[in-house]
């Protein structure tokens, strides 16, 4: 019912807006109502026949439907039909084959069995025709044939490791072996006989083997057996890794995997491995714990003898064989091997005596030093500073170098030229004025980042980051503890040389921040804090952007200490020139004589004291500090200077004339060129005073003119023009050259003069 109502009243509707739409201009006109009817009419008709024709297609429609739905439903019946048929015939058939199946299977089984055994016989067979064909070539002299079978046996070794058959993989294993054996040991003979006409080892610089090579070197025989024997030991590289098992560190100590050292380079390290034992093993006078540099001495002693030799007479025969291996440094690792075996069994007797532990530490580096310098010993293979990083020994280093600095650091400050800068006679050199203290501390952090700058992992260097951090922030307490003594005297020298310091190491800090050394340990840093979020998400960010540094907290803290230093500068100073300028206040500036009554302008007399002490202080700062300490001070000076003068002698007084004119003089003349030496435009850092006097020295006509525009511009403060009013104001003082005071300050400075017209008002 409710639904009926609606429908009317939707219809009603309806039409009151067709009537309104179609009747709306003359509502009396009746003109187009048989068009009207007639269109409806034709509308009406055209809908009876869209009905009658829906109405009986519809049924058709349905009866299709249907028709195609019995259909379906038929051919669904007969397919579940021959479903079920199916079925159980699969079913019967299974039934059926089960038993052959089984069968089957233990006939496939068999038949797997016995390819496995076939498989094996192969195997042994093949492994057996190896080992007899290497029987043959030795029998028949061939040994680089014999090699090369060998070579292939090794490989079949390889191929077959991932097998389960034991009994195999020790067959081919032992088979190996006891060729490799046979084969190194008739070689390593030849090749030692070889080296005994080469003089082997090679004792003595580079110039002085040179006639004993010569006789040798040139014999075309000798080149040859040299080359054979050295390439059919090569080819026993694959089977001595299989066979050898090589000789490791300890694990504490994170060497990194490499590849066993070449069997003609071992050969060759021997008879050196051998002094070198003999020497510094043992009871032997040449093997003492706090004489380190002795055995390092003679390892690159030995390097240095033998380099030249490697690069003109091995590396070429490793290069025909298409190896990338290379000489000179696989026999440079066997010489580090022996000093990393040397500090692995020294470095525990050290731990407790720790001068003799820093001689050796320093060693080591010097030689680390030499070794990657001069003999270009890559960083990614095994060194002493592995040893040096293992947990003991590297807390025990910390402990040390924390311990040696923070001595360094009390004999520096406690020395008498701590506070003079070495260069101070030296001007294009002493720029940043750095006292002998700091320059000496940041020398000592350099020094420490040397020292750690090789170290494996990316983790024992962030720990030395941390304790140079530490003793920067140790240095800066130290500054800190001494600048407060010297308060007393804020200009003093060693209160200088106190912010030339702080001043000098926070700019080092900067430009190390920007080094590609730190840079990557500030990734480092960013990874470590990740995993561990001991950072907030904006502190991490900052990082990875390289917005900030790892020294960033360090610097912070120094600018802040000398931004309190300066300040304490800037307001000594100010103090003594303000307490100077008493009498320059009191200056009588109301009768003073004009400017046309005086023959020379001259320097108010009250005056003198005040920019005497200025300029004095000036020359002092400008000698005790550096230049960009010294221009942030007058800058700093020159703006209370500016604010002083303005409020406290200007807007304090009235003036005359002459008064305006003398204040002109003495600030443009006198106090302004103070500042000329050091920019220049020295007034644009005493806009204030400036600008007022240039509006206390306006002719009166434009002073009076001005005063009228400012007044306008007071008097329509809430009137609709009063923003035109104003820029007009504004646009009026910019003409005069003054930008920095309001329109309300000038119209103060305009009522200070008192040089106005008797018919004026004030």
């Amino acid at each position: 019912m409710a639904a009926e109502v609606e429908e009317s009243a939707e219809l009603a509707q309806y039409v009151t807006e067709f009537i309104e739409k179609e009747f709306a201009e003359v509502p009396t006109s009746l003109k187009k109502l048989p068009r009207l009817i007639e269109e409806l009419a034709l509308c009406k008709r055209n809908l009876e026949e869209q009905v009658l024709t829906v109405s009986s297609e519809v049924p058709k429609k349905i009866e299709n439907a249907y028709k195609k739905a019995e259909n379906a439903k038929r051919l669904l019946n007969i397919l579940l039909e021959k479903n079920s048929t199916l079925a159980k015939s699969i079913s019967n058939h299974l039934l059926t084959a089960h038993p052959l199946m089984e069968e089957l299977k233990v006939l496939i089984g068999q038949i797997e069995e016995i390819e496995r055994h076939l498989w094996y016989l192969k195997w042994i067979s093949q492994i057996e025709e190896l080992s007899n064909c290497i029987q043959q070539h030795l029998m028949t002299n061939s040994v680089s044939d014999a090699a090369s079978t060998l070579v292939s046996m090794a490989e079949l070794d390889i191929k077959l490791k991932e097998s389960s058959c034991t009994h195999l993989l020790n067959f081919i294993r032992s088979t190996v072996k006891f060729w490799h054996k046979i084969l190194k040991d008739r070689l390593t003979n030849d090749f030692e006989e070889v080296l005994k006409q080469l003089h082997w080892p090679l004792i003595g610089p580079p110039q002085s083997q040179i006639p004993a090579l010569a006789s040798t070197a040139n014999s075309a025989e000798f080149n040859n057996n040299l080359e054979t024997l050295f390439i059919q030991l090569l080819k026993l590289q694959t089977s001595d890794e299989l066979v050898t098992k090589q000789k490791q560190l300890p694990e504490k100590y994170e060497i990194p995997p490499s590849l066993p050292i070449a069997i003609p380079i071992q050969l060759m390290l021997l008879p050196l491995q051998k002094r070198f034992k003999y020497h510094f093993s043992g009871n032997r006078q040449t093997n003492l714990i706090n004489k380190p540099e002795w055995y390092l001495t003679q390892v690159l002693m030995w390097i240095g003898n033998h380099i030249k030799f490697f690069e003109e007479k091995i590396q070429p025969i490793v290069d025909k064989t298409g190896s990338s291996l290379d000489a000179k440094l696989e026999f440079s690792r066997g010489l580090v091997m022996l000093v990393l075996e040397k500090m692995s069994a020294d470095i525990p007797k050290l731990l407790y005596d720790d001068n003799l532990f820093c001689h050796v530490v320093d060693e080591i580096l010097l030689f680390e030093k030499e070794l990657h310098s001069a003999y270009g010993y890559p960083n990614n293979l095994p060194s002493c500073m592995h040893i040096l990083s293992e947990e003991t020994c590297f807390q025990k280093w910390l402990t040390v170098e924390r311990k040696f600095a923070l001595e360094k650091m009390d004999s520096v400050l406690s020395s008498e030229t701590a506070w003079t800068s070495q260069y101070k006679d030296i001007v294009d050199v002493d720029e940043m004025k750095a006292p002998d203290c700091a320059e000496t501390f940041m020398t000592l952090l350099l020094v420490i980042t040397d020292r750690y700058k090789n170290l494996p992992t990316a983790a024992r260097k962030l720990q030395f980051l941390e304790l140079q951090k530490e003793l920067i922030d140790d240095f800066r307490i130290r500054l800190t503890q001494v600048m407060k003594e010297e308060t007393h005297s804020p200009l003093g020298s060693r209160y200088c040389a106190i912010l030339n310091a702080v001043n000098y190491i926070a700019a080092v800090l900067a430009d190390w921040a920007d080094n590609v050394f730190f840079l990557q340990l500030q990734q480092a840093a960013l990874e470590v804090c990740g995993v561990s979020n001991t950072l907030t998400e904006l502190q991490l960010g900052q990082l990875a952007s390289l917005e900030s540094s790892v020294f960033d907290n360090m610097i912070d803290l120094l600018e802040r200490l000398r931004c309190d230093m300066l300040t304490r500068q800037v307001e000594h100073v100010f103090r003594e020139v303000k307490d100077k300028a008493k009498p320059y206040k009191k200056e009588r500036w109301l009768f003073l004589p004009s400017q046309s009554d005086q023959a020379v302008m001259c320097l108010s007399s009250s005056a003198c004291p005040m920019l005497l002490t200025l300029r004095d202080l000036l020359l002092q700062l400008e000698q005790e500090l550096c230049h960009s300490l010294f221009k942030s001070c007058w800058q700093m000076l020159a703006e209370k200077l500016d604010l002083f003068i303005y409020q406290d002698i200007i807007l304090a007084n009235h003036f005359n004339e002459g008064g305006s004119a003398q204040l002109q003089f003495d600030m443009t003349r006198n106090l302004f060129p103070l500042f000329a030496h050091y920019c220049k435009r020295p007034e644009n850092y005493f806009k204030q005073v400036k600008e007022a006097c240039v509006i206390l020295n306006l002719n009166v006509g434009s002073a009076l003119l001005l005063r009228d525009v400012l007044q306008t511009n007071s008097g329509n403060v809430i009137d609709a023009g009063a923003c035109s009013d104003w820029h007009t104001a504004t646009a009026a003082l910019n003409e005069l050259g003054v930008y920095k005071l309001a329109p309300q300050d000038v119209e103060i400075l305009l009522n200070l003069r008192t040089n106005w017209p008797s018919t004026g008002n004030k």
